[in-house]
Parts: C-alpha cells; structure tokens; sequence
C-alpha cells in the first residue's frame, strides 16, 4: 500500500511562497468528512456524539470545524476548557471533563461551564463536593484491570495504568454519589491507545454495557450514557490496513442490542472521544531538507526537529514520509532522517528506505494532525511552527502563526531582553 498526501508538490510550492517549512497543515475536507462518517456510523444510537479529545489538536479553528459537524469536546485542563468555552462549546452538553489528579479549579470551572464531569477516583467525590458540590449529572471512569492488547505500542495493560477506579470502586462510587442526589450516571472507559482493530470498540463495548446492567440493577440507578472514550487509532504504515468506522459502529450495535435493550436500558446515549481517528491523518509536517551528512550511515538533515514532532522521539513511533515529486522514484537509498535538536533521538526516521533526497526537497511527514503540534515544546529554544489549514476550496491559510523569539521571552521576568 502507498500513502498518499492530501496536498500535491504544485499546491506545496504555492503555500511555500507565502509561508516558509517548516509547519503543520490541515486538510478541511478530510477532517469534515471524517466527523460525518463517524456520526452516520452510530447513527442508530438516537443520543450519540463525539466529543472530541481536544489534547490531540488545541487549534481553535480545527474545534470551529468539528463543532461545526455537531461534535463537543473532551477537555482534561483549565486551558482547554477555556478554549472550548471560547470557541463556543459551552452550552451544557458540549464539553466532557475527563482529567486526573485535578487541581480544585479546574472543577470549578467545569462545573460553571455545565461539563459532563468524569471523576477518575473515588477520592475525587469529596474532593469535587468541597470544590464545587455534586452536581446532579455526572460519571465515573472505570478501569478493569488485567491486560488488554490489540497491540498497541502506547498504552494496553489497564492493570498498569493510572485511570479509572476498580469494579468495586465503581459500585461504592455510585452508591455515595446516588445519597448526593445525583440522578444521571454516566461510564467510562479508556482502554487501550491507537487500536488498529474493529474488534477494539466492540469489545470495551461488552464490558461497559455489562457493568452498565449490573449498577442499574443492583444499585436503582439510571445510567444516562456511556463513554467509549478514545482508542480507535490510524494506519500510521503503509502496510496496516485502516479501521472501518461502519464496522465499528455495527460491531458496537451488536453488543448494545444484546445486553443493554434486554435489561430494558435502550435509551443509554453513547458518546465517544476520538482524538487521533479524527484528525491524525488530516494533518502533515511539511519540512525541507536542507543539509546530508555521510559519515557511517546517510543523514538527511530537516528544518524541523523533536519540538515538531516528538512522537518518533518519543516512542520510537513510525510516521511515513513522502519526498514530494519523488513519489514514484525508486526507493533506493537509506537515510536518517533527522532534526537540529542536540538528542540523538532527534530522527523523523531510522534507516528508512527513500528516493535520493536533494536538497531543497519537501518532505511531508504523515498523520500528523493529533499529537503533532500539540505535543510541541521550546527544548534548545526552538520555536513552535505555524499551523496552516487546506480549506475545502483549494485555498490555504494560516491559523497559528509561528512562535516567535520575543514569544518565547515574554513569560521572563526580572530581566530586560
């Protein structure tokens, strides 16, 4: 299989003239029709939404969009809850606050702005009555323990994972919370990170539902809706076949229809918070090469680096890369492809088979539109780039400007730079 941008050399050499590599850029009409594929899919589900994980990509033009295609968003801080509520999120239904180890504002804040408040403890219960009160909607974050893979490279052993409150937990939680006077429960659950699979979905599915039956009827408890959370990943190889949302969402009927409408509970909403499946492929890290080194391997060295891009520095994680107008060149070298930092990790690529890269050449690194940008950093006093968008009609503009170097001494203090 081939990877194939969603942007072509001659429109690359267009925005280049205006906005200089390196920068992330978005593909309007991939993102759009993404969210609507994703909404068809449960459209059998009368209550469901995505709420979007916004830590994947904080662009507010790429929020305006989704909210555009009928999304909420998932929020874990006080930054992105006032982002969301100033792209207009805030009206009650639209933002889930799902977060650990929450500092007192943040309750507070979600609490004002009427959030589906997702508690990752049971100690959060007293911790959010004296912050803020208990208010009469609200869920629980449930975390079965064991090991659970669908082989994900991320995160795939809840037994290890700092989210979510055991099954004997989620009982006691319930009950306290029921003596508050809470009327509408909701469940969640996080899993697994970047699940190639449709069994994913259907899976954590049968889990929530049963537990979801198992509240309901030993505790007298509606449970208003289910969170399916995030998990459902992308392709980031060439070789790895894509999940089939359709198939999801049938896989995820299946299971709905055999354990929550017998238990006579057909009304629970569901909602999901899909961060990576929404945006990652829509979005590119556009670099130029412009240095190569020959000394016991080949390096193509790029204008951007880690700060970029910290994912393969990170987790060693894979991100295909296109030599733009060399897509059907032999690939017939191996290089490193590498950035500026001073960490030897600082490697888009380890001894990756590509066409001969001049320099000068533009190079699109794939799936970059969740945990891209946002995950950016000043390490060695870089900057982070501009965000730019591909709108639906051809045309691109800027939605975030490049850091600039007063950016990055604005926050000193007692010093005059």
């Amino acid at each position: 299989m081939v990877k194939t941008p969603f942007v072509t050399k001659e429109q690359l050499d267009e925005i280049v003239k205006t906005y200089p590599t390196p920068f992330h850029l978005y593909d309007e009409k991939g993102i759009r029709q993404t969210a609507r594929d994703l909404k068809e899919a449960f459209s059998w589900n009368e209550g469901f939404r995505e709420y979007f994980a916004v830590k994947a990509t904080p662009t507010p033009a790429i929020l305006k969009i989704l909210k555009e295609e009928g999304c909420g968003v998932d929020c874990s801080s006080l930054t992105e809850l006032i982002m969301s509520e100033r792209c207009g999120f805030a009206d009650g239904d639209s933002i889930m606050f799902s977060s650990n180890e929450t500092p007192e504002e943040e309750f507070i804040l979600a609490d004002k702005l009427g959030a589906y408040i997702n508690l990752d403890d049971i100690t959060h219960i007293d911790f959010l009555k004296e912050a803020c009160g208990i208010p009469e909607r609200i869920c629980c974050r449930y975390n079965p323990g064991g090991f659970f893979n669908l082989g994900t490279d991320i995160m795939d052993n809840p037994g290890d994972a700092k989210y979510g409150m055991t099954k004997a937990q989620m009982f006691e939680a319930f009950k306290r919370l029921k003596k508050e006077g809470v009327k509408e429960f909701g469940i969640h659950s996080f899993l697994a990170s970047n699940t190639v699979s449709n069994e994913y979905y259907p899976v954590l599915a049968s889990i929530l539902f049963n537990l979801a039956v198992e509240l309901h009827e030993n505790l007298d408890v509606h449970i208003d809706f289910i969170n399916l959370s995030g998990g459902v990943g992308i392709p980031y190889r060439p070789d790895q076949e894509p999940n089939d949302i359709f198939a999801i969402g049938k896989g995820v009927q299946e299971a709905y229809e055999k354990i929550l409408v017998p238990a006579g509970m057909g009304d629970v909403k569901l909602k999901t918070e899909l961060g990576r499946f929404m945006t990652g492929p829509h979005g590119h890290l556009v670099v130029k090469a412009i240095h190569e080194k020959h000394i016991y391997k080949e390096y193509i060295g790029v204008d951007a680096c880690a700060v970029n891009l910290m994912r393969p520095a990170m987790y060693g994680a894979y991100h295909h890369i296109t030599v733009m107008g060399k897509e059907n060149a032999p690939c017939d070298h191996v290089y490193d492809v590498v950035g500026s930092l001073c960490e030897n990790n600082d490697k888009f690529a380890i001894d990756r088979k590509l066409p001969k890269i001049d320099i000068g050449d533009l190079l699109v690194i794939h799936d970059t539109g969740a945990h891209g940008f946002a995950m950016g950093y000043n390490y060695n006093g870089k900057l982070k780039s501009a965000e730019l968008l591909l709108q639906e009609d051809g045309g691109c503009r800027m939605i975030r400007r490049p850091e600039t170097v007063e950016d990055y001494f604005a926050t000193v203090e007692g010093f005059d730079f």
